[in-house]
């Protein structure tokens, strides 16, 4: 009997190393799909049309929310970028392990609309070592990296109402951690009673 698929839902603040543990999670579970968003911006260079996102124009996303066809959405600097219902229900159905890479907003948007998932909240061992991982960067100018410290002190006190926090301090206890709590929720009583139920006719 086939489980559904397990919604994945991971968020953090800038320089917390979310990419770097969700590349992480992809390595060690192959089958993990990563959560194709739909955007109204511009492809980058090397980005590819329903890998990277759905680029799609400002009607086609407008007419979505109008049909609501997004499961959440949001507009970030003059962009949309919104996560699909069809997306996660088809990964659902299909049993397919689904990963979402997603800010506080969209999360709880999630949350309150009863999406089942596993929530999981990735933070820095402290400010000071989120400040120092930011200006390691030399990317930012510095305004930017106020920017993102005042965000991120905002951002984490959404943390409470997540199912699970990860403090990556250790970056390799970290990766362990995210992935028993992924083997955890794939094993909940909810989710395997019904393979159960067949196999001992219950």
């Amino acid at each position: 009997m086939q489980q559904e698929g397990l919604l994945i839902v991971i968020s953090a603040p800038s320089g917390a190393g979310k990419t770097t543990l969700c590349n992480g999670l992809v390595s060690r579970f192959p089958a993990l799909k990563e959560s194709v968003s739909y955007t109204t911006r511009q492809p980058r260079p090397g980005e590819q049309d329903g890998v990277d996102y759905h680029f799609v124009s400002i009607e086609r996303f407008k007419q979505m929310i109008a049909e609501n066809g997004f499961a959440e959405w949001a507009e970030v600097h003059g962009n949309f970028y919104g996560t699909a219902i069809a997306t996660l229900e088809q990964a659902r159905i299909d049993g397919i392990d689904i990963l979402l890479d997603i800010d506080c907003q969209g999360a709880r948007i999630l949350k309150d609309r009863g999406i089942n998932g596993l929530f999981v909240f990735v933070l820095p061992p402290s400010m000071a070592e989120l400040r120092r991982r930011l200006e390691s960067r030399s990317s930012d100018a510095r305004e930017v990296i106020e920017r993102r410290i005042e965000r991120a002190t905002e951002e984490i006190r959404e943390a409470r109402w997540y199912d699970y926090i990860v403090v990556n301090d250790r970056l390799d206890e970290a990766h362990e951690a995210l992935a028993s709590l992924v083997t955890a929720a794939r094993h909940t009583t909810a989710r395997m009673l019904g393979q159960v139920s067949k196999m001992f006719d219950l």
